[in-house]
């Protein structure tokens, strides 16, 4: 069972982690894979290709069938984009379940697809958080989990670590040196415990379904910032979509049958991946209830009731 890192040359915040990672003791080159270059470190392979970081799908089969390895995981390295150019280090799950087939995604990915969500995301969230303000990085970095967003299409439990929010700080060295340094660690490449392993005999065995909120999840954050909290999909308002049925009627419920978007089919993939990604845990939903209508938080209430997920509140996850 091998672990996949993967780095693209077009982006500094992609290559540069990349870089800092293989100048620590113990790579030694492999052989190359489908022109890209590859590295090999214990039961880790680092890959670097020259395409963007969405582009390349089903890279982890695509290394079973060509080494005959098993891959147990895949970790991206990539840069953040936002709207406000925060400096961020944020780790996020991949998928597009929201997107109906034959929708074009923005950012790689499948129409309806979710990865399984690598259960190291929470894990590394806080010991991200550690190594930043031990390096004095916060609180000029923000540190944050962001929702399931992008490709590329993978099937193993997948993350994304990611340098933001612009071209100064994709490039900057101090950032890149505590993503490799996260790697490093979380890994056990040092010879420490690695960080984040799921076990289905764990002490503490719930999981965390993040539903809506905005993009970079603050009422979730505010769960999964405590230590032994596992954390699955993140669906934020935006991967749920909800048509109004009676937008002329401004209070009351709906009739959730009459409901449109694809909020349900989200819902379903997302928790779906959950569970394939921490076998023998319980999936609990956690909803961000301020960021819902009443007749959309009752919609979704009675769909999750349906598929047998219970819906947790903070407390349930410590």
């Amino acid at each position: 069972m091998v672990t996949l890192v993967v780095a693209t040359t077009t982006d500094p915040a992609s290559i540069n982690p990349a870089n800092e990672l293989l100048a620590m003791p113990g790579w030694n080159p492999a052989p190359p894979f489908q022109e890209m270059k590859s590295f090999a470190n214990g039961d880790v392979r680092l890959l670097q290709h020259g395409n963007g970081i969405v582009e390349e799908d089903h890279l982890d089969k695509r290394w079973e069938d060509a080494t005959g390895e098993v891959v147990h995981e895949v970790i991206f390295f990539s840069k953040h984009t936002a709207v406000s150019n925060r400096p961020a280090l944020t780790v996020h799950p991949t998928g597009v379940p929201h997107l109906r087939e034959g929708d074009v995604p923005p950012q790689g990915g499948k129409p309806g697809w979710a990865a399984p969500p690598n259960p190291r995301i929470g894990p590394w969230l806080r010991l991200l958080k550690k190594i930043a303000e031990s390096r004095n990085m916060v609180p000029e970095f923000e540190i944050t989990l962001e929702g399931t967003h992008h490709g590329p299409e993978t099937s193993k439990p997948t993350l994304f670590l990611e340098i933001g929010s612009t071209e100064e700080y994709w490039k900057r060295q101090d950032a890149a040196q505590v993503i490799a340094q996260l790697v490093w660690d979380g890994l056990g490449l040092g010879g420490g415990a690695a960080v984040g392993n799921w076990s289905r005999d764990n002490d503490k065995n719930r999981v965390l379904l993040g539903i809506g909120g905005g993009h970079y999840a603050p009422r979730h954050m505010d769960i999964v910032l405590k230590d032994g909290v596992w954390v699955g999909h993140l669906l934020s308002g935006y991967s749920l979509p909800m048509e109004d049925p009676n937008p002329s009627q401004s209070k009351g419920d709906r009739d959730a049958k009459s409901i449109g978007g694809t909020w349900r089919e989200a819902i379903k993939a997302a928790f779906e991946a959950t569970s394939v990604a921490f076998p023998g845990g319980e999936v609990i939903a956690h909803l961000d209830n301020k960021s819902f209508k009443s007749w959309q938080k009752n919609a979704i209430i009675g769909f999750l009731g349906e598929l047998n997920i219970k819906v947790g509140k903070p407390n349930d996850f410590y």
